[in-house]
């Protein structure tokens, strides 16, 4: 019966092609759409002439021919039957198709580039975070972002969008959405999403995520929030420096992803913290903070921390464009943290080293990287080693291990910061202070750290705190220059009181009143009041308000600032101003008499300045500047040009303010807040529009 099945059918077939035919007919395409098309019409097919005559060829003998040319069955019956009479697919091949295709998208019209092929999203999720090459989706567009994810500022936290699309952790990431980061990521554009799985808009389905934002810590409504998520804000001008120790609630945010849920002790749904610690071997050691608490010498540190953007803003106002955050002057502050040396807790985790003094201040002849002690251990030598600290959000850097195990070092792991338990914001509960160094090291949330012989491979090492020289670009060559560790020195304007406000604003700190009431006299000059009642005309003297100025200064490396120089017309001509917070016992000046912690001069010396304006028509402006020199006479350039950089680290020019008064006779001046290089000028009120 088998063999006559083909008999049959091919009987059937010849029947029906001997049916008579119309000369014209209509035959809807019954294929379904493919990938590119838009949409399926019918097709007319006309009837052609006879060779012999033009007359019509004998259907019979055509069908008959058709088939025995062919050999094939099939294609006669796919040419003759009826669309719903069409063999249908294996079962492997109607599997093969993708639920999402359907005859809704059939109607977008694809005319985007065809150059670029076309991904069903079910190939896209096979590009995961497991896959050695993760895809990402954004918008309409696929993107192979393997080559990225070394160089993302995030690190491989970006493998969270693998297989999917990068828009909704991006609407929460909001720092992304620049130019600059999408010419980056369409350098790595593969082809586009199929219409298949496109709406009527020519948009994929919108994918909702849980943010990992939502536990972060309230903040303060006084910081000045450049991004919401992560959170990077800095405190207002006139709060920065108004006392020696920031106040926790103030101290400046600089966040690089969501802030961590952690507690020190295990409770229902959530595991105790634990600090690793891993040696050159692979040997590791964990810690409780328990462990830390009761098993080493407690110490503190009075130090800055200064993010290396820090008054970017000032640079890219001044020279150009600058990629990252447009920090003002605030993205630094002072504290004073509490906790357990580094050194101390390595070595108690096995870590041997040579002597650590003549290791941390001398170079050590290696010995295949390790350097010989008397009893013939091999030991590392510090001068080829890093420590690696790294974050529980998935942060981490490192530091030199020289810089690590110096005794006057002070490299603390601190679970205190002035006076009260860590805030989350500022790594809770366990953070690395690197005193002197870039704020970029002081790793927050630290949970592992490691001693290897080379520096961290992570992005935030390799390829972001990093300077380059004012015509190397937008894209220099980052493995040319060393990570940022040790900071220069910097100074900045806080506060300007103009006028009545200056006066009451001496009458209640350490500012001579004496520069309030005349025009600067030369040095030596013991009464400035009687020197301008002598030089100074009284008309003069009258368009020369008195200024009070105050702000900070500070040097890395533990030198200390000795000199503060301001200059109120510009930079024609300098004063110097009263330094603060000596820690020294040098009597008037020294702030509020704060005790300072520390083997060196880690913390920032506040400074005070009276005086007055330079003499001026009304309505003008006048600039501000200043500039600090600290104990090895080390000083800031005078231009954000001398040091430009694409990235915009370390704007350390000097710090120059516009000082500007309300275009409005017989009124006081005044300034606004604070923010980066320059004040906002007040807005008349609408009444004095009548005088």
């Amino acid at each position: 019966m088998a063999a006559q099945a083909p008999r049959s059918l091919l009987s059937q077939v010849l029947r029906i092609a001997a049916r008579p035919q119309p000369a014209v007919r209509i035959r809807p395409s019954w294929q379904p759409c493919s990938r590119r098309c838009i949409h399926a019409t019918p097709r007319r097919l006309t009837a052609r002439p006879d060779h012999a005559g033009g007359k019509r060829a004998n259907r019979n003998n055509g069908s008959f021919t058709l088939l025995a040319a062919s050999g094939g069955l099939l294609a006669s019956l796919f040419a003759i039957l009826p669309p719903d009479s069409k063999p249908t697919k294996k079962k492997s091949e109607a599997a093969a198709a993708p639920p999402e295709e359907s005859a809704q998208v059939s109607s977008v019209i694809d005319n985007r580039d065809p150059s670029l092929p076309r991904f069903r999203l079910a190939d896209v999720k096979k590009h995961d975070a497991s896959s050695p090459e993760p895809w990402v989706t954004s918008g309409d567009k696929v993107y192979n972002i393997t080559e990225w994810i070394p160089a993302h500022p995030g690190g491989e936290v970006i493998l969270r969008a693998a297989g999917s699309s990068i828009d909704p952790y991006w609407d929460i990431f909001t720092i992304h959405k620049t130019q600059y980061v999408r010419d980056i990521l369409e350098t790595y554009l593969v082809g586009f999403i199929d219409v298949a799985d496109l709406d009527e808009h020519g948009q994929p389905r919108r994918e909702s995520i849980e943010d990992p934002f939502a536990q972060d810590p309230a903040r303060d409504p006084r910081l000045l929030t450049l991004t919401q998520k992560p959170r990077n804000a800095e405190p207002p001008g006139q709060e920065l420096a108004r006392d020696f120790l920031t106040p926790n609630e103030l101290f400046y945010v600089r966040n690089h992803m969501w802030v961590p849920v952690v507690d020190e002790e295990e409770k229902a749904g959530t595991s105790a913290f634990a600090l690793t610690i891993e040696l050159p071997d692979g040997e590791t050691k964990k810690y409780s903070m328990r462990d830390l608490r009761e098993r080493f010498p407690h110490h503190r540190v009075t130090a800055v921390m200064q993010c290396s953007g820090n008054r970017r803003s000032d640079m890219t106002r001044a020279v150009g464009a600058t990629n990252g955050l447009q920090w003002g002057a605030g993205a630094i502050s002072n504290a004073e943290w509490e906790g357990v040396r580094l050194s101390d807790v390595l070595a108690d985790a096995g870590f041997k080293t040579a002597d650590q003094y003549a290791a941390a201040s001398t170079a050590v002849t290696p010995i295949d990287s390790t350097s010989q002690t008397s009893n013939d251990d091999q030991v590392p030598d510090p001068k080829n080693m890093h420590v690696h600290l790294a974050g529980m959000e998935a942060y981490s850097a490192s530091i030199p291990l020289s810089t690590a195990i110096d005794p006057r070092g002070d490299v603390l792991l601190a679970w205190g910061m002035n006076g009260k338990v860590l805030p989350r914001d500022h790594g809770y509960p366990l953070r690395a202070v690197v005193p002197g160094h870039v704020a970029a090291r002081s790793v927050k949330w630290l949970n592992r750290i490691a001693v290897a012989d080379e520096e961290s491979s992570s992005q935030w090492q390799k390829r972001d705190y990093k300077c380059f020289g004012p015509n190397e670009g937008a894209k220099p060559n980052w493995d040319k220059y060393p990570a940022m560790q040790e900071l220069p020195v910097t100074s900045a304007v806080t506060s300007v009181r103009v006028g009545r406000d200056a006066e009451k604003e001496a009458s209640t700190t350490t500012l001579e009143l004496e520069k309030l009431n005349g025009e600067r006299a030369p040095p030596g000059v013991k009464c400035p009041r009687a020197w301008a009642k002598e030089h100074v005309q009284p008309e003069e003297l009258a368009h020369a308000p008195p200024v009070s100025l105050a702000g900070y200064a500070y040097s890395g490396g533990g030198h200390r600032v000795v000199r503060v120089d301001v200059s109120t017309d510009g930079g024609r001509t300098w004063d110097q101003a009263r330094l603060l917070d000596s820690g020294e016992g040098e009597g008037e000046g020294d702030g509020q008499g704060q005790k300072i912690y520390g083997n060196k001069a880690w913390s920032w010396r506040r400074w005070q300045y009276a005086g007055r304006l330079p003499a001026s028509k009304e309505g003008e402006c006048a600039e501000v500047v200043v500039k600090a020199t600290d104990d090895a006479y080390n000083g800031q350039p005078e231009t954000q040009a001398s040091v430009y950089n694409a990235r915009g680290n370390l704007a350390t020019a000097w710090h120059r303010v516009k000082v500007c008064p309300r275009c409005v006779g017989r009124e006081e001046w005044v300034t606004g807040d604070v923010f980066g290089s320059g004040f906002k000028k007040e807005e008349p009120r609408k009444d004095e529009g009548k005088k």
